[in-house]
């Protein structure tokens, strides 16, 4: 990108919140049904039907707003947004426009310099989804599915404060968590669950007035987030510096050829003539109900990443990594506090073997088939010698297969490490012997040679031999 223009980004992420119900009906949530086979009279906006508010998504937008450190509306109002779309059956959205339920707050992320960078929220709203239209298979005609159709939605906005893509990933993988950690979405991207419209404009650097946005609309996933907007990063700064001007509109993400096309021209807001719904009264609520949400607040990732810091004493971008989401957090202070002060070593474990064998194989955390408990086994058998680190990754992938503890493949398998100097010894001066050349070639200045020797001393131990006196021994040896 040329250092001549400033990026512009605010996102609009639509989290679709965890109830059972819809958010103005009795209907289902729940995904993966038949088309139309969740939506009742009023989804379908059959005349006579009304509305009734869903108490469950008052609390669920409260706890969010308080999580963000955000203002929360005593009194909120729902209006009629009205558009005309084949998948909207009532011809408005029920969403709340002047008087939304969350008011301005703000989270933090780290910029490309890892520093802190304050990102403001505008507003978080409550609203209803629409349906979806399918295309495929159908011919040459679509069709129409309301299973979706009344899903209850938090759409949190941001202010225009993020310059890159980059920015824009992390400040939505934080609210990700966020509602997570809530327990008021279960984020999944894949189901529709969790998705983003992406504002982009750019302007001349040092420019205050804002350049001319296109709104790249319904991204579900963080990779394809990064990619749409650095594509329309590029397509506005081309256009601008060929001397075009760049109109505001709504564009789609074509992830298979990995660029950014036109959908419509963007609607203003006096375009869907947004009035207040006559079917629903205001909801008011008071300090005292505010207060009792407050108190079911769980521990937020920052203020989790920072005790972990200071009390596991493991790094910043582990403990980053770690509290990501409530359960891998959970399943980390289960393993370190089953150690005696190796946490660490554990979060190294987690990180590393134990989140590569998940994503191996697709799975989430509660379903690891290797306990804390047992990871926690593992570590501690490495700290107090039993096995090498080499050794425990063989371990560890027989504990993946349900082989048993670490204690019993230890054990049924003869890995216990060889920690008898005298026994170590005689290997080392058999190797020594069978490898003159390489000697005198250690002494005489080839210091990188000892790998080689620890290599050897290994392959005659299987590995075996702990790895710290074997190197203490080579090299007194072959000094001496």
């Amino acid at each position: 990108m040329s250092r001549n223009w400033e990026v512009v980004i605010g996102l609009e992420i639509h989290t679709q919140l965890a109830t059972k119900s819809k958010i103005f009906s009795g209907a289902a949530t729940a995904y993966g049904a038949a088309p139309n086979t969740q939506a009742c009279l009023v989804d379908l906006g059959y005349p006579g039907t009304l509305p009734v508010l869903n108490e469950e998504v008052v609390r669920m937008a409260t706890k969010f707003g308080l999580a963000v450190n955000a203002e929360i509306a005593r009194r909120s109002v729902f209006a009629r947004k009205n558009y005309f779309y084949p998948d909207l059956p009532k011809g408005y959205q029920i969403s709340q426009y002047e008087l939304p339920i969350v008011g301005e707050g703000e989270l933090f992320i780290e910029d490309a310099d890892g520093k802190q960078k304050r990102i403001g929220i505008t507003r978080a709203h409550l609203e209803e989804d629409a349906g979806k239209s399918i295309h495929e298979g159908l011919d040459r005609h679509s069709g129409i599915d309301l299973n979706r159709a009344g899903t209850p939605l938090l759409e949190i906005v941001s202010e225009p404060d993020l310059r890159s893509a980059q920015e824009a990933v992390a400040y939505m993988r934080k609210i990700h968590s966020i509602v997570r950690y809530l327990e008021i979405s279960d984020g999944n991207m894949q189901e529709g669950s969790f998705r983003c419209d992406a504002n982009v404009s750019v302007r001349p650097r040092g420019q205050e007035k804002l350049g001319t946005r296109a709104e790249l609309k319904n991204l579900n996933s963080f990779r394809f987030v990064e990619k749409a907007i650095n594509y329309e990063v590029e397509r506005q700064i081309e256009i601008l510096e060929d001397g075009g001007e760049v109109v505001q509109e709504t564009r789609l993400y074509d992830s298979d050829k990995d660029e950014t096309r036109s959908m419509r021209s963007k609607e203003e807001a006096n375009d869907y003539r947004y009035f207040p719904d006559p079917d629903l009264l205001p909801v008011e609520i008071d300090e005292e109900y505010i207060a009792a949400v407050r108190a079911t607040l769980p521990e937020l990732p920052a203020a989790k990443q920072q005790r972990f810091i200071e009390q596991y004493s493991i790094k910043p971008e582990d403990a980053d990594i770690l509290t990501t989401s409530r359960a891998l957090a959970d399943y980390f202070e289960t393993a370190a506090g089953a150690t005696d002060g190796k946490a660490q070593v554990v979060a190294n474990w987690v990180i590393g073997e134990l989140t590569g064998a998940l994503n191996k194989e697709s799975l989430e955390i509660e379903q690891s088939p290797v306990s804390p408990e047992a990871l926690a086994q593992l570590v501690s058998r490495i700290s107090d010698d039993t096995i090498s680190g080499k050794i425990a990754k063989e371990v560890f992938e027989a504990m993946w297969r349900g082989e048993g503890s670490a204690d019993a493949i230890i054990e049924a398998k003869g890995l216990r490490q060889i920690t008898d100097n005298s026994a170590i010894e005689a290997i080392v001066d058999q190797v020594i012997a069978a490898n003159p050349g390489q000697a005198a070639e250690y002494r005489a200045g080839k210091d990188k040679l000892i790998g080689f020797f620890v290599g050897q001393v290994m392959k005659e131990t299987q590995g075996k031999a702990n790895p710290g006196a074997v190197n203490k021994l080579l090299k007194d040896k072959l000094s001496g």
